[in-house]
């Protein structure tokens, strides 16, 4: 059968095998835009505060790194438990200040119902996972990444935004999925809105 199979797909024409492959990189493609459509339409926006980056890994290109008050956190009821595995995904629990920041709560290691304002996020573990005698149980602290952490500008825009995020001027405001998965929605510079990311 396999043998038909790839007789019959030697007598295609090569046009119509490089049509079918480039119908499915499409449709592969289009899946991409629709999923992040979905979030930045549908997830619930929250308002996150960016801190100082190390300057030696400034602007690379035309995009910013961005790092958070979230990204480094207390591993609470985590520490000392199994890590299973380097970077394992771990669910933050957020809720808004009284300035309409979000601030973690807790870490957890699967998702647990929240109740709004409160936003779970979901994030990956990028250290802190190697502790314990057996080198697999989380650490008393955790450097979690969200997938927020470059944000592709326009040319020439790069400078002046890692100027303002280094003085902790930049505000994120993401769209956080009831996945958990997040995606940056806007950003504000000295509260004001810098640059809107478009649908597509």
């Amino acid at each position: 059968m396999i043998e038909r199979a790839a007789e019959r797909l030697k007598r295609m024409p090569k046009f119509v095998l490089f049509g079918a492959a480039a119908l499915i990189q499409l449709g592969l493609l289009a899946l991409m835009v629709a999923d992040r459509v979905q979030i930045l339409r549908e997830g619930t926006e929250v308002t996150l505060q960016t801190e100082p980056v190390d300057p030696r890994d400034l602007f690379r290109g035309d995009y910013v790194t961005l790092s958070y008050d979230i990204s480094r956190l207390p591993a609470g009821a985590l520490k000392d438990q199994r890590a299973g595995g380097g970077n394992p995904i771990v669910y933050v629990k957020l809720a808004p200040d009284q300035n309409g920041i979000y601030q973690p709560i807790s870490v957890q290691a699967e998702p647990v119902a929240v109740e709004s304002p409160q936003v779970l996020i979901r994030g990956r573990v990028a250290s802190g996972t190697y502790c314990g005698a057996t080198r697999d149980r989380f650490c008393d602290s955790l450097l979690i990444r969200y997938d927020l952490e470059s944000y592709f500008v326009p040319e020439g825009e790069g400078r002046k935004l890692e100027q303002a995020r280094d003085q902790r001027k930049v505000i994120v405001v993401a769209a956080v999925a009831p996945s958990g998965r997040a995606a940056i929605k806007r950003l504000l510079v000295d509260g004001e809105p810098f640059y809107d990311e478009p649908w597509f």
